[in-house]
């Protein structure tokens, strides 16, 4: 089935919406650059499971309606999506700095598409179609091209700067890869579960995803209190760090809005469009972290990463007019 105008319409400003809170996470390594990736990845899901407790008891009825089965996929989804995404994308952007893994998360549109419309299946086939490969060329050769720029901009500032450590920028970008593998699996496998239940409440699903996360958020946060204490001799400064009330402001804000308002919003555009056009729109998280690093840094955009921006808008807005074709 064809997602009508108002879907579209609806779903990408869902996507977008998405796309603005999730750039948040970005930052949050750089601005807490002294904390490790484990103890951010910790600290932000257990903020995001404690932030869905309250949501829970509102959503109690439709929280009901999950079948074990449905639990398990949450479990999965958090696993993978949540913890060992944030846990590769955070020490990505320690080692490397922020704009190789912004620039490789950036690929996720073009990498998803491609996933999405290489599946197999007579169920999947007929539900979402396929987008015409000659017809969605162009636009994933614009997103490839515009985040070539932009990446090579960002490059050449660190060689300028001297800030461009081999070994680090190397383990930084196998990490971001392992990042992209992540937010590979996840955006279409959770979409599959959202269109075939069509019935359930997304806010309702972000919030079982905040619920299975948190013991996993708790045990992680749990062992490595414990292994610091052990073999760091308090090195962490644990359970909080030594900026405390920054860690603890931080934590809730991505807790609220890249986790559980984002995962909503994504889920509302989830439902409304195919899981290839879905995945392209993932370019406005990357359009969102790089505006808010070029703030944080007091910079105007290089004239590459302008060039960029363009064709990466370009890319999604030639897409959007890309219909799905049942095969």
């Amino acid at each position: 089935m064809h997602p009508s105008r108002h879907s579209l319409v609806t779903g990408t400003s869902f996507a977008l919406a998405a796309g603005l809170m999730w750039g948040l996470v970005f930052i949050a390594p750089t601005l807490l650059a002294e904390y490790p990736a484990a103890l951010l990845v910790v600290g932000r899901y257990l903020a995001f499971g404690l932030i869905a407790l309250p949501l829970a008891w509102l959503a109690r009825e439709k929280l009901r309606e999950f079948e074990r089965s449905d639990w398990i996929e949450a479990l999965k989804l958090s696993a993978v999506g949540n913890l060992l995404y944030y846990l590769c994308l955070a020490a990505s952007i320690q080692m490397a700095g922020g704009p190789l893994p912004t620039m490789l998360i950036g690929t996720l549109p073009v990498v998803i598409a491609i996933v999405s419309n290489l599946r197999t299946g007579a169920v999947v086939r007929a539900r979402d179609g396929r987008l015409p490969w000659a017809r969605l060329a162009p636009s994933l050769l614009l997103i490839a091209v515009g985040i070539g720029f932009v990446n090579q901009a960002e490059v050449a500032r660190l060689r300028a700067l001297g800030e461009l450590d081999l070994v680090s920028y190397g383990l930084g970008a196998l990490l971001a890869l392992g990042a992209v593998a992540c937010w590979t699996w996840y955006p279409i496998r959770n979409a599959d579960w959202l269109r075939a239940h069509a019935d359930r409440s997304p806010s309702a699903w972000a919030t079982a995803q905040g619920l299975a996360t948190l013991p996993m958020a708790a045990v992680g946060y749990a062992l490595l209190w414990g292994f610091d204490a052990a073999f760091g001799s308090g090195a962490l400064q644990m359970p909080f760090g030594p900026r405390m009330w920054e860690f603890i402001g931080l934590m809730l804000a991505i807790g609220l809005f890249a986790s559980w308002l984002g995962t909503l919003c994504w889920n509302e555009a989830s439902q409304r469009l195919p899981p290839a056009l879905a995945g392209q729109l993932i370019v406005f998280e990357t359009l969102a972290a790089l505006a808010y690093a070029l703030m944080l840094r007091g910079q105007a955009p290089a004239p590459g990463v302008l060039v960029g921006v363009v064709l990466l808008v370009a890319g999604v807005m030639w897409a959007l007019r890309v219909k799905p074709q049942v095969a």
